[in-house]
């Protein structure tokens, strides 16, 4: 018995293998023996075992974990580290999560935490590599347990701008839940989502911006197909373009220059173009709206902006 016979799990599962797995394949005990001696395995955790002497990758991390707790699979925000593949900055790869069901009992070293979950084998999609929660169950854990509204909203966003999934299937995951944390709001941010904002900084403009000051609904992600696939991120029906410019999707040269070419293609069609950043939502979201309510007036729109109970007395003049 050698690993040729193992070949075919071991490269499913990136280099990692269970003594389980290895007796199934018809290995025994002395064979075992001799392939650690031979340093053709080399032990991960007890009962768990991988093909190389150097420092195990985060992907091996994690299949030794769910073949140490098997049957087991990634949970929260390991689930969705999965999902996204190598290299996606923001993770926190020190700590993997694993889920079991409920009823079990397990023990996991240092490095990994263990969530036992109800409906276990329905919230599991086990032919991933290596087995994980379902997008939308990891999705709403770590929203449900994001430290502030902010990291919430970010990681729903994310997800949906990605066309990872949509905020139906997030929603359905969600109503599921007997008990979560956040529902109300996370539900408003779902409904919001499902109107077009795909980005914290969108969410923002709409609920602090636009929404409060009763400034006129406005579509969003509304597809420019004449110029090209692009997303307009605000389009107020007067004519006005509102862009929210997050750092994250709009730091690099290429960006830029993208941005560049939309707002003189705005301009082309008659639309008046204007880029908010997170002060104009974040830090003065009541001067923000009053500003674009005289935009959208000089642009045709009848209506009058209202205050908000953070308004201050006197709304800024525009400079």
């Amino acid at each position: 018995m050698d690993l040729e016979a193992c070949s075919g799990v071991l490269a499913l599962q990136s280099g990692v293998i269970s003594r389980r797995q290895l007796t199934a394949a018809g290995a025994l005990g002395h064979d075992v023996k001799r392939m650690l001696r031979r340093r053709d395995l080399v032990r991960l955790y007890d009962g768990v075992f991988v093909n190389h002497t150097g420092q195990p990758t985060w992907v091996q991390r994690a299949w030794g974990g769910v073949l140490l707790a098997w049957p087991a699979a990634l949970a929260r925000d390991s689930a969705l580290r999965a999902g996204d593949g190598p290299g996606r900055a923001g993770r926190d790869d020190s700590v993997i999560h694993l889920a079991v069901d409920r009823h079990r009992a397990v023990r996991v070293p240092s490095g990994y935490r263990l969530h036992r979950i109800s409906d276990f084998d329905a919230k599991v999609q086990w032919n991933a590599s290596p087995p994980r929660v379902r997008i939308e169950e990891a999705l709403v854990d770590v929203a449900a347990a994001a430290t502030c509204d902010f990291d919430a909203i970010a990681g729903l966003a994310d997800a949906v701008r990605a066309r990872r999934t949509t905020p139906e299937r997030i929603r359905q995951a969600l109503d599921a839940r007997a008990r979560i944390a956040r529902r109300t709001f996370l539900r408003g941010v779902l409904t919001d989502l499902g109107q077009g904002t795909c980005s914290v900084l969108e969410h923002g403009y709409l609920t602090l911006v636009e929404r409060p000051h009763g400034l006129p609904v406005a579509e969003r992600q509304l597809r420019d197909s004449i110029n090209g696939p692009l997303y307009r991120d605000v389009v107020h029906a007067v004519g006005q373009v509102v862009e929210l410019d997050g750092r994250m999707w709009h730091d690099s040269p290429q960006q830029r220059d993208a941005d560049l070419d939309r707002d003189l293609d705005a301009a082309v069609e008659r639309l008046g173009t204007v880029r908010l950043g997170w002060g104009q939502v974040f830090g003065r979201p009541c001067a923000t709206a009053s500003r674009v309510a005289r935009l959208l007036n000089a642009r045709g729109w009848s209506g009058r902006a209202r205050t908000c109970p953070a308004c201050p007395d006197a709304w800024p003049t525009a400079s």
